[in-house]
């Protein structure tokens, strides 16, 4: 059988790429305040849950260890990072977390109906914005009633390095030529702006937004972790940027040089945004279909859990 199509621009299987992605796991996790910081979200004692685009598992294997009684499937394109998260579960003895390889831009091989909680983060990195509305309908279509889609996405970090914010310029406008941005100048990914709307127009209701925000100037606790996050993920999505055409590999090492140089100056300053987005599916089943009424939706009191 045939591979699917994969549009991240990293090449997934890399070593130094699943280091960097469990890396981020974790300093997601922690920026952002936990497995499930948000108000309102309760997940129950034995609830299931579905992490799209899981990765190496950071965040399903967290939330499995932390909910002994639910079940969590994690969902990914590749097979070798499925097979890695597949072992991190068996060596860690959760046998409550499972991994498969599937596409989420495709329909997902689970029952209507099947999770409490369906989970994803920074899939705007190779969602292209034609498969969104779809992909939400299928989340809308694997909650129970009552059950919640949770996203989190970025536009990327605010720096005072220039060729920090250079490199990343590039990297928007290499996404913008790919066809993968929302962005209406390619000066950002664009996904944050009209994640709460495509939410609400899958059907979901009492959709909310929280932003966090990761301070990681010289001299913070997340300083290095962002700094080695970035030295190499620059470094991997080279071959992406001079296939669409943005710069030389020339031009791209003389600017991942300076900007590496700036990131560990003593006046570095940054942070690093994150939104959040989550909305509940309908309880009734006569509430509405999917598409057909999620701007109208009023809020209502949540319901228990």
């Amino acid at each position: 059988m045939a591979e699917p199509e994969n549009t991240y621009p990293i090449d997934p299987e890399n070593a130094g790429e699943l280091a960097r992605l469990m890396q981020q796991d974790r300093l997601l996790t922690e920026g952002m305040g936990g497995l499930l910081p948000e108000a309102g979200i309760r997940l129950p004692e034995r609830g299931r849950v579905l992490d799209l685009a899981c990765g190496p598992g950071g965040w399903a294997l967290e939330l499995a260890f932390q909910y002994p009684k639910g079940e969590v499937i994690g969902v990914d394109i590749s097979r070798q990072v499925i097979e890695y998260a597949r072992a991190q579960a068996w060596s860690r003895g959760l046998e409550n977390a499972h991994f498969e390889v599937m596409n989420v831009m495709e329909p997902l091989a689970f029952e209507d109906g099947s999770f409490d909680l369906i989970n994803a983060r920074l899939m705007c990195a190779f969602m292209l914005p034609g498969a969104w509305p779809k992909l939400l309908a299928e989340c809308y279509r694997l909650l129970k009633p009552g059950g919640i889609v949770r996203l989190t996405e970025t536009e990327g970090p605010w720096c005072s390095s220039l060729a920090t914010e250079q490199y990343w310029g590039l990297i928007y406008e290499a996404f913008k030529r790919a066809g993968q941005s929302f962005s209406p100048n390619g000066r950002r990914m664009g996904i944050t702006p009209v994640l709460p709307r495509l939410v609400r127009q899958a059907g979901f209701e009492e959709v909310q937004v929280r932003s966090s925000i990761i301070e990681w100037s010289v001299g913070t606790e997340a300083h290095y972790a962002v700094f080695k996050d970035y030295l190499l993920g620059f470094e991997l999505i080279q071959p992406f940027l001079m296939k669409v055409g943005v710069a030389t590999k020339a031009e791209l090492e003389r600017l991942y040089q300076q900007a590496v140089a700036e990131m560990q100056q003593d006046d570095f300053c940054a942070l690093w945004p994150l939104v959040t987005v989550w909305g509940r599916k309908p309880l009734a089943a006569d509430e509405g279909e999917p598409g057909t009424r999620g701007e109208q939706a009023q809020p209502r009191a949540e319901a228990e859990g």
